[in-house]
């Protein structure tokens, strides 16, 4: 597989995990109560920051050679 490809797969990830997030901080702010609440939004936040890395990673590791 080249780096082209491998960089593509790497960002679907992210924006896999980005959308997961938004799930997540949903289900934490409007359905759940008590310790669910917080737990979910630690993960989604996670979630996020993580996506947020990978992104920067892609875009500033320039293109790559065909």
């Amino acid at each position: 597989m080249s780096a082209a490809l491998m960089k593509m797969w790497f960002s679907f990830g992210s924006m896999g995990l980005m959308f997961l997030a938004i799930i997540s901080i949903y289900l934490s702010r409007f359905k759940l109560k008590g310790i669910f609440k917080w737990v979910t939004a630690i993960i989604a936040y996670l979630f996020m920051i993580v996506a947020g890395l990978i992104m920067i990673f892609v875009v500033f590791s320039g293109p790559t050679p065909s």
